[in-house]
């Protein structure tokens, strides 16, 4: 296994390969390491917690850097992902006694019933390259909160990420075990799914690999959150604030350059604003800079991997030749590196890739509807439905349109973008289950009903 800069090609370093004894070892010592992070206290996972708040703002450029190298992510927003990371871990160091305790529920007279929230024990999570900090944090710290342990499977491409992060989590006191990397191939997650060791599953990933991963925990009975893909609209509407609208559609399709599932892909702009909206919309696109993700300076870094950006292109051509006009961009860059510019495509078809499937990549397509009926249509017309963003200054019409668009997450006069304090997931083939807030810690824990009365109490209650 090795980790390879997509900015240059050269190969950063290589990785032993964990063979089947590695594993056995590693699944033995969440499994053993368990019991005693699930009777800890709250408070002292909470502790853990800020801890590893501390070091990652400690080493902010370490880590920063390192993902830089390994996936091309520009560091200043390199930088930004390992605070938000620490960010998640000072939510629930605070938060997660609030969420964890029990729920009471009145019953009978003289009766006591509540719902406790237990951990589970060991949860595989299987992780994507893109965000390779805090996919993992937005798990990681919840989970950990909740007294379960965690075997991490990290994206075959940031090894040194996955390393780094089981690394952070042993220097905030986590016990042995308690939270493991497997450095192993997408073709032996079956087998760690199978494993009686692991209680649950999380995957970050493509529709496919949600497919797969979920029906391998099902046949097994595991529990499992799946946040697979986005194909995000961003509706302009005809009272829409331009400067705001455009300034943050650049920002929504090509921030991480344009690889995240919760980017914006598919703009829907009214009809008595389009003609503006793509001029100006074009134009901001073209000025961004691309470049060495290194740089303080760069906007756009390269795509992750050489393949992904032939993957990239690939769409972009094909809904060209499926009568789309490419505005801008639309070629890869003539020079060493993953670089795919920033790319605008208009008059798309509803069937072409652009329209129809993710697109992973600073790539936008806009649309041209003639109402707010239309563009809600439009907008759901998609197998997708992770999130969406709305764009007028009528705030009822856009809470209104926010309702009915078919999304997990609808923002209005805002990108769409996880935060700790809110649920994060998708419906449709963009998955199920919800990461952070409240429901993130809840997903994976035993919901266990009790019911405390005095011998002899009411018996005359119907049962299954």
């Amino acid at each position: 296994m090795q980790s390879t800069n997509p900015a240059t090609g050269e190969v950063i370093e290589e990785y032993e390969t964990h063979d089947e004894d590695d594993v056995e070892r590693r699944l033995d010592a969440a499994a053993e390491a368990a019991p005693a992070w699930g009777d800890a206290t709250v408070s002292q996972r909470q502790e853990i917690l800020e801890n590893a708040a501390d070091v990652l703002r400690e080493n902010v450029d370490e880590y920063a850097e390192l993902m830089t190298r390994e996936m091309g992510k520009p560091v200043t927003e390199a930088r930004a992902e390992v605070e938000k990371c620490a960010w998640a871990c000072d939510y629930y160091a605070e938060r997660a006694g609030e969420h964890l305790q029990d729920e009471v529920i009145g019953s009978e007279p003289e009766s006591k019933t509540f719902v406790s929230y237990e951990p589970l024990g060991p949860v595989l999570s299987i992780m994507p390259w893109n965000f390779p900090f805090w996919q993992v944090f937005r798990f990681a710290a919840p989970s950990l909160a909740a007294g379960n342990t965690s075997v991490l499977k990290h994206a075959s491409n940031v090894p040194g990420c996955a390393l780094a992060i089981e690394d952070i989590f042993s220097q905030a006191g986590v016990p042995d075990g308690a939270l493991s990397t497997l450095l192993i191939g997408s073709d032996r997650i079956d087998d760690v799914i199978a494993d009686d060791r692991i209680r649950a599953v999380t995957l970050t990933g493509s529709e496919g690999a949600g497919r797969s991963v979920g029906q391998t925990a099902g046949k097994n009975l595991k529990k499992h959150v799946l946040e697979l893909g986005g194909s995000d609209p961003f509706v302009v509407l005809d009272d829409a604030d331009l400067d705001a609208a455009i300034e943050t559609g650049v920002q929504a399709r090509t921030l991480n350059s344009g690889q995240s599932c919760i980017a914006a892909k598919r703009f829907i702009v009214h009809d008595d604003v389009y003609d503006e909206f793509e001029e100006r919309f074009v134009e901001q696109m073209q000025d961004l800079t691309v470049g060495d993700p290194m740089d303080e300076d760069t906007d756009v870094g390269p795509q992750a991997r050489e393949d992904l950006m032939e993957d990239l292109h690939q769409q972009v051509t094909d809904t060209e030749d499926a009568g789309a006009t490419i505005q801008c961009g639309g070629e890869p860059l003539d020079r060493e590196g993953a670089f795919y510019p920033p790319t605008v495509v208009t008059d798309v078809p509803r069937d072409a890739p652009m329209a129809a499937e993710e697109v992973f990549g600073p790539a936008a397509a806009l649309f041209r509807v003639d109402d707010v009926e239309e563009a809600i249509e439009l907008a759901n017309d998609h197998h997708l439905g992770l999130g969406a963003s709305i764009w007028t200054e009528d705030l009822d019409r856009g809470e209104r349109v926010a309702r009915e668009i078919e999304a997990g997450l609808t923002y209005v006069n805002e990108l769409v973008k996880s935060d700790p304090r809110l649920p994060f997931g998708g419906i449709k083939d963009s998955g199920y289950g919800r990461e952070l807030a409240h429901m993130g810690i809840r997903e994976f824990v035993n919901r266990k009903t009790v019911w405390v009365q005095p011998a002899g109490g009411p018996d005359d209650v119907a049962t299954e």
